[in-house]
């Protein structure tokens, strides 16, 4: 793989990100409210329970899961679905497919600059802030190694999965009702919107055999979870192997025979 074409296309996306900054603070607007009201909800949820600790969680720990949450989820959004369903609907899929690269690599490597612009404008700020405000909760060791591959893994699973919701548009030529359901489906099963934690056991159980407790649960519990052992940590980063394995090649393959319902003007 020539990787320098790959990185043009990295540049290309951190010029592209950067030229929104008012984009970038309007979401950060957003996502502050967002915690806002988290905060006084989860307090409220904590306070009516008259303990100080919820399913093996104190308070202070849901709303530092929840908060590296939102940053994650801030960093890793690529909104490929919409991407791709613009593409189908204007045509322009065609003239992206005559590109010399498999198009699925070209729109992952068109948003990896957004990737480093969020990283350095979104999360890594919140991260030295929750770090420091918290005095030491997160602790500083061999778990943000684990932490750093399973958020890479992370943005696999959640790519192919947006691919897969996105190469949808193909049969339906609409897309946004389907991406809205696709959103509230990951965020909630992800973990991203209530800790995995607080869920009733069945339902626990099974949302530990699908793939979206991978991206932003095993993160977050790898990173949060000081006790957590080698064996268990690559447990967690094991299955998360398997779901990249997995998603990404269904992906291929439903994009490879999808491909034949591709459809311009009526052509």
């Amino acid at each position: 793989m020539n990787l320098k074409k790959y990185l043009s296309l990295t540049r290309a996306g951190i010029i592209e990100s950067l030229q929104f900054r008012i984009a970038m603070l309007v979401m950060f607007a957003g996502n502050l409210l967002y915690l806002t009201v988290i905060y006084f909800l989860w307090r409220s949820i904590y306070a009516s329970s008259g303990s100080e600790v919820v399913n093996g969680m104190t308070f202070s720990d849901t709303l530092i899961y929840l908060v590296l949450a939102t940053a994650l989820f801030g960093f890793m959004e690529m909104y490929a679905v919409w991407e791709i369903g613009r593409a189908i609907q204007s045509g322009k899929i065609v003239l992206d497919l005559l590109k010399p690269m498999p198009y699925r690599r070209y729109l992952f490597w068109s948003y990896s600059g957004s990737f480093v612009v969020n990283f350095f404008t979104i999360f890594l700020p919140t991260f030295i802030v929750v770090a420091i405000v918290t005095h030491g909760a997160i602790h500083m060791g061999v778990n943000l190694l684990y932490f750093v591959l399973a958020v890479v893994m992370a943005v696999i699973i959640n790519y192919s999965i947006d691919f897969i919701v996105g190469t949808i548009c193909l049969y339906t030529e609409s897309i946004w009702g389907i991406n809205i359901m696709k959103q509230v489906i990951v965020l909630l099963l992800s973990g991203a919107t209530i800790p995995i934690a607080f869920f009733p056991e069945p339902l626990k159980t099974i949302v530990s055999y699908l793939p979206f407790q991978s991206i932003y649960n095993a993160p977050l519990t790898l990173l949060l979870d000081s006790g957590q052992d080698a064996v268990s940590a690559i447990k967690v980063l094991g299955v998360q192997l398997i779901w990249c394995i997995v998603m990404t090649v269904i992906s291929k393959l439903f994009w490879k025979a999808s491909l034949r319902q591709i459809t311009v003007n009526g052509g």
